[in-house]
């Protein structure tokens, strides 16, 4: 079965969205079939495989709000993509009235799990009910952190979210690691920034840290990962670290 990751953090910018695709294509190149799930409105992810969102006729939307089984919307990019259009804006409404909206999600995914090793679940940047329907459906959360100020707040909020999530609707869910992005090693305060995080959070807070290069910039625009548009790069080269990180404490799990 496979295990569902969901990318969260209410902070726009974070770069949820560049590590949701590129953590997947390094879990493919280490032979896992992954799944990435668009369910921010915006549609970035798949944007970053060169579709267009307002082209898509059918989406998640239809498969959260009109049970369309999600194989119908799964698109075969660099990894498998079930797409966002912008018709996912209504869905949080469309859901709202609906028994079970909590559970949208894990429900569309379960015919599904059996095919792949990893679904990677792109959420949007608020903790609403799409956001919900992630964490509900979700094993574990990885948080991507901006490095450049600091918002422990923001991760205050998710656990409260979790912890409540935990007490009534997935008993299992929780932090599985926190991701340092956007990190400069030139300053000091994204250095102190780690320091804190680690402080607050210790070994939650994964050893790879994601740092910006033009390349990892350039490779949405040209609608790939940066694993294909720059393969022997140093931005390919962290994802692959960060793959190797998440398969280890897969492993680790087991064993426990």
């Amino acid at each position: 079965m496979a295990r569902v990751i969901a990318f969260a953090n209410q902070k726009g910018g974070v770069a949820k969205t560049t590590t949701t695709l590129n953590l997947g294509v390094a879990l493919m190149e280490q032979g896992k079939r992954v799944l990435a799930v668009d369910l921010d409105p915006q549609g970035n992810l798949t944007m970053s495989q060169g579709w267009n969102p307002d082209e898509i006729e059918r989406s998640l939307f239809d498969v959260l709000v009109h049970k369309l089984p999600i194989t119908e919307i799964v698109r075969k990019g660099e990894i498998d993509i079930a797409v966002s259009s912008i018709d996912l804006a209504g869905a949080e409404l469309a859901l709202s009235s609906m028994i079970g909206r909590e559970r949208a999600l894990d429900k569309a995914l379960l015919p599904v799990k059996e095919d792949y090793d990893y679904i990677l679940i792109d959420t949007p940047p608020s903790l609403g009910l799409l956001t919900i329907n992630a964490l509900v459906a979700s094993n574990g959360v990885i948080v991507p952190v901006q490095c450049e100020y600091l918002s422990l707040r923001g991760l205050v909020q998710l656990e409260n979210t979790l912890t409540m999530i935990r007490e009534n609707l997935n008993p299992d869910v929780a932090i599985q690691g926190i991701l340092p992005t956007m990190y400069d090693k030139r300053l000091l305060h994204s250095k102190e920034a780690v320091e804190i995080l680690r402080e607050n959070f210790g070994d939650l807070v994964l050893n790879t840290k994601i740092r910006k290069t033009v390349r990892y910039a350039e490779a949405p625009v040209k609608g790939m990962s940066v694993l294909k548009y720059d393969p022997t790069g140093e931005a390919a080269s962290m994802y692959r670290d960060l793959a190797k990180e998440v398969l280890d404490g897969a492993s680790a799990r087991q064993h426990a």
